[in-house]
């Protein structure tokens, strides 16, 4: 089966993107962000972009309000035309729902109006989050049952897709069919709990040397969006001392990196790869697997 896609996901400080860059090196290729926090420019050290040509690195302001839906009719336009100039996609990326937005045809409720988030923000706000917990589990208790009460935007948006004739969980949900837009490739590069400390506390560090902490404060002289807000380290880099703020960003982002080994395992026929190995080997290993399957264009 002929596979022009290549996509590569691993949790953070994996190495993903180094990997992504050696193959553009070894084939003709072009690499598309699949990362829903690089989707914004005014903070590219707390986001680690790379300086490498990206497609959808540094799309949208930090006021704009992202979805998923804007998110990948830009990634499914951007994979075509790569494709169509005879080049090959590397879809690179951590962000799991990001990545299978680029990759398939989801089927996607339509956003909220701004009107209905408000409306639903204040009425959380109001009733506390036991209750408006209570409520999704009234009208939703599927989408209630993987929500936890404290976690304010999920239920927000739980409640909002219930009001469109939408779920959080679908009975019917595509998210994890193997049905892409193009044959793809899809690898996963794994590694150890203790590496990825390791590797996310000494990245953070270098952050903060980088000069992170004036790039959050201009960032926040501006307007910010609600999703924007979501970046992750934006608050704890605003609001906390140096080494607190270190400390905090660590840990966070040790917990979503947990988060994202569970979505490399669940992702349907992801091959995946230990990623201890130098970024040139893992970049060689991924390419042999692709062209036991097709015919990729050389350099």
């Amino acid at each position: 089966m002929a596979e022009p896609v290549v996509a590569i996901f691993g949790p953070t400080a994996s190495g993903k993107s180094a990997v992504a860059e050696e193959i553009t090196g070894r084939i003709t290729a072009e690499l598309v962000s699949a990362d829903a926090m690089q989707v914004y420019r005014g903070l590219p050290i707390l986001t680690n972009q790379s300086e490498f040509p990206t497609r959808l690195v540094g799309i949208w302001g930090l006021e704009h309000e992202a979805s998923l839906g804007e998110y990948q009719r830009l990634a499914h336009a951007a994979i075509d035309e790569i494709l169509d100039a005879g080049r090959t996609p590397v879809v690179v990326g951590g962000t799991g729902l990001y990545l299978r937005a680029a990759l398939a045809e989801l089927e996607l409720p339509p956003a909220p109006s701004p009107e209905t988030r408000g409306r639903l923000e204040q009425l959380y706000d109001r009733v506390g989050a036991e209750r408006a917990h209570e409520l999704l589990v009234e009208r939703d208790p599927a989408a209630a049952a993987v929500v936890h009460p404290n976690d304010r935007r999920r239920v927000v948006r739980a409640l909002e897709l219930v009001e469109v004739g939408s779920s959080l969980r679908p009975a019917r949900d595509r998210l994890w069919t193997e049905e892409t837009r193009h044959p793809t490739l899809i690898v996963g590069l794994d590694l150890s709990r203790e590496e990825l400390r390791r590797r996310i506390d000494v990245r953070t560090r270098e952050m903060f040397e980088r000069g992170v902490e004036d790039e959050v404060r201009r960032a926040l002289a501006g307007p910010i969006s609600s999703t924007a807000r979501h970046i992750h380290g934006l608050q704890e880099v605003a609001e906390l001392p140096r080494d607190e703020a270190i400390e905090a960003i660590v840990t966070r982002t040790q917990r979503y990196a947990v988060y994202q080994l569970r979505w490399l395992r669940r992702i349907p026929g992801v091959v995946s790869l230990p990623a201890q190995r130098p970024s040139g080997e893992l970049a060689d290993a991924i390419l042999e697997m692709a062209r036991s399957r097709q015919r990729l264009p050389a350099r």
